[in-house]
């Protein structure tokens, strides 16, 4: 070997990590906001503060790749569909009116609209 070889090393990462917060602050603002007790800039601040926190949290641990684009309101493949349009005609005027209604009127559905079918994939449920 020569002598002016890299050396090999590891780098450390997450895929992924909790967001609903320490103290389930996410949870608390999604269904306070779901009950007009959240207001939409609320809610959008607490998820920034979340993934502001723990992009800190894991730099702070000396972590050097810090995962981004993991972060989800409701879950990743409602977020996929939104993503590339894949938005089905009954959701379309409510996501155009407003994007995070219609966001969780696909998952949720209204009093006039059904949600998105729910999927099972491996051990969870998927819109």
């Amino acid at each position: 070997m020569a002598e002016n070889s890299a050396i090999p090393t590891s780098v450390a990462t997450v895929h992924g990590y909790p967001r609903q917060g320490p103290d389930r602050e996410l949870k608390r603002a999604i269904e306070g906001y779901w009950a007009n007790r959240v207001t939409a800039e609320d809610l959008r601040d607490v998820a920034a503060r979340l993934r502001r926190d723990t992009w800190r949290r894991l730099t702070d641990t000396g972590m050097r790749e810090v995962p981004t684009g993991d972060f989800s309101l409701y879950d990743h493949v409602l977020d996929t569909t939104v993503m590339v349009g894949a938005i089905p005609e009954r959701h379309r005027a409510a996501v155009a009116a407003d994007a995070l209604d219609g966001y969780f009127a696909m998952a949720r559905g209204t009093q006039d609209v059904a949600p998105l079918e729910m999927t099972k994939w491996f051990d969870t449920n998927y819109h």
